[in-house]
């Protein structure tokens, strides 16, 4: 991201606009692993801690779609498979610079580290001399996509109903600036506020979140924006511990094979969703749909296994098959 952002903005032309894109893919694919891991791990799935983790899930899911069809208008393919992270890992990019992004179950610490990749208005430090936030990344792309201004073809984008938003092809610049608006709008590093008006009437992640970390709804009072509001209880969660480098070392054959089950779908999933977007279309993405769905199950019987000599239990571990 530091390169791509170091690029003088007069030169930056349609391959710049697709390693951007690729990037961004990346970005938002990081993130959802550790946020499922997060909501899996919860027991109460009614609970108001668990609705706002999947509702996030969800919006990261549609900006995963967006990237892709970002992408894919301006002649480029998407690297699905390939953009997948080995956990723990910085966020790609450079962005965040200290910030290391792991999978356990729901803690507080987990809750930090979710704000901290969401956090609006503070630089993300990607080197010594500049500062940059993911809001400012995807501006630059808005910018990018505004001087050069790409033909755009719809021919391989895909149409779909994702939590509450729909994915729809891009072919103006119109839809462009709508749709890295609405990234940046729900909470992907931006300098928004908590008083600004959300087209699905729900704050950013990162307040999100802060709701979850603070046991409180975000409320506008006097002394301004502060989490007083309505009790949000932190749930009980089921005791994943965090996945150490490389990850889970010597499991029994009972829950290698529960790793290894879920790391067959999980690369499922990635090979269905690089298919849909290279002319797999609907059917490929329907494929990936019902695949990700199957890894709830494997997931959660791992999060129920205790690991011996301790109190915390086993998770998935993310690790897609080469």
């Amino acid at each position: 991201m530091a390169r791509l952002l170091a690029v003088p903005e007069a030169v930056r032309g349609i391959d710049w606009l697709r390693s951007a894109l690729q990037v961004a893919v990346e970005l938002e694919l990081s993130t959802i692993p550790p946020y499922l891991c997060g909501w899996w791990s919860i027991t109460d799935r009614s609970s108001q801690a668990a609705r706002l983790i999947r509702r996030i899930i969800d919006d990261e899911m549609y900006h995963l779609g967006v990237v892709c069809n970002l992408l894919v208008a301006v002649g480029g393919q998407p690297r699905i498979r390939a953009a997948a992270a080995t956990y723990p890992t910085p966020l790609p990019g450079g962005v965040r610079e200290g910030v290391t992004v792991y999978l356990s179950g729901l803690t507080k610490s987990l809750v930090q580290m979710m704000m901290a990749i969401e956090a609006p208005e503070e630089p993300l430090a990607l080197n010594d001399s500049a500062a940059h936030t993911v809001g400012d990344f995807y501006g630059a792309m808005q910018e990018g996509f505004r001087t050069v201004a790409p033909q755009l073809s719809a021919d391989g984008q895909l149409n779909a109903r994702i939590g509450s938003d729909d994915l729809r092809p891009v072919e103006t610049l119109l839809d462009v600036e709508r749709s890295i608006d609405i990234i940046r709008e729900q909470g992907e590093g931006t300098s928004s506020s908590p008083a600004d008006s959300f087209t699905d009437d729900h704050p950013a992640h990162y307040y999100a979140f802060g709701e979850i970390y603070h046991g409180r709804q975000l409320r506008q009072t006097a002394q301004g924006w502060t989490f007083t509001g309505a009790p949000v209880p932190f749930p009980d969660a089921r005791p994943m511990a965090r996945v150490p480098v490389g990850g889970w070392s010597r499991p029994a054959a009972p829950v290698q094979q529960l790793l290894d089950r879920f790391d067959n779908t999980y690369t499922t999933v990635l090979a269905s969703l690089d298919a849909a977007w290279a002319d797999g279309g609907p059917r490929a993405l329907g494929a990936a749909i019902h695949a990700m769905r199957a890894l709830e199950e494997p997931a959660v019987r791992l999060m129920e296994t205790e690991i011996p000599g301790t109190r915390s239990t086993y998770g998935p571990q993310f690790h897609p098959l080469s």
